[in-house]
């Protein structure tokens, strides 16, 4: 399956997406639904979403992924910098961008969000009614919480050169760092495996860089604490083992939401493509939007 690409524009930037048309599946005489879809920490849309996006559009829906402003193919300075304010404002102006797409249906958007970009979507469909599902995969949705589980997985050591990398990147000149790492080095994510696991979906496009303040600016990251105000039916997917994202964390998120909940006996990085998971994960997620849009189709 091919796409398109297209640009939208968010807090002056433009930002790159990619727009795959779905089948009639799914369609009315107002259109087809259709899924804004973004990557997690320092990801790009060529890493690992373009399966996901070929089963969700062969199952009836047309979907936009996009690059968050700074980093992939979308413009935006400094680069490789995690703002979650910003990464917002792209995901909101995705929705706007997917809402103008020919042949689909302005009042059935539905969010797709993975890891962080999992909390994301809790803030994004908030409060909104033209919101007709969401999709979170393996999301961190409490900065707090991520910060004691990490605790568990690191040395004390670790997070705090990584604090103080990432204190003086906010105070002086912009310092980067590996988004992921060999155990032991400077990182975010340097769990053992995480470095291969990342390498294997990472495309061309996409930079083992990040803005050191990243752990700073994560610890502010609370969408938890939207999601009883999601109206749309919610799918939340949830990695057992998961050590990069609290499972429990994203359980009581679901509770919160009132949402389906599926787990998976594995880790975070388990549920991407080429991976044991990946198929179970992708056909819950046609299964789900499936149930809920062909009901809203009929209504």
């Amino acid at each position: 399956m091919t796409y398109d690409s297209v640009t939208f524009t968010s807090g002056g930037v433009t930002c790159d997406a990619w727009h795959f048309t779905g089948t009639d599946e799914l369609a009315t005489s107002a259109g087809r639904p259709v899924v804004v879809m973004a990557h997690g920490l320092a990801g790009t849309k060529d890493s690992g979403l373009e399966p996901f996006a070929v089963g969700l559009a062969e199952a009836g829906l047309d979907v936009l992924a996009f690059d968050y402003r700074g980093f992939g193919a979308s413009g935006g300075s400094p680069r490789q910098v995690v703002s979650m304010a910003a990464q917002l404002e792209d995901y909101r102006a995705a929705m706007a961008a997917a809402a103008r797409l020919p042949g689909v249906d302005p009042q059935r958007l539905v969010l797709w969000g993975v890891s962080l970009a999992g909390g994301h979507v809790l803030a994004a469909a908030a409060h909104r009614d033209d919101v007709a599902a969401v999709v979170s995969l393996t999301p961190l949705v409490d900065g707090v919480a991520a910060g004691r589980h990490a605790l568990a997985h690191h040395k004390p050591s670790s997070m705090l050169r990584s604090t103080v990398e990432g204190v003086r990147s906010r105070v002086g000149a912009q310092r980067l760092m590996p988004v992921v790492a060999a155990p032991g080095e400077l990182g975010a994510l340097t769990l053992p495996g995480a470095r291969e696991d990342y390498l294997a979906i990472a495309g061309p496009t996409w930079r083992n860089e990040v803005d050191a303040a990243v752990g700073l600016e994560l610890g502010g990251h609370r969408p938890i604490k939207e999601a009883k105000h999601v109206r749309a039916p919610l799918l939340v997917q949830i990695a057992d083992f998961d050590r990069s994202a609290p499972p429990y964390a994203a359980a009581k998120a679901a509770f919160k939401g009132r949402a389906e909940v599926r787990h998976y006996p594995c880790d975070h990085f388990d549920v991407w493509p080429g991976k044991d998971w990946f198929e179970p994960a992708l056909e819950h997620q046609v299964a789900f939007l499936r149930r809920h849009l062909a009901a809203s189709a009929v209504s």
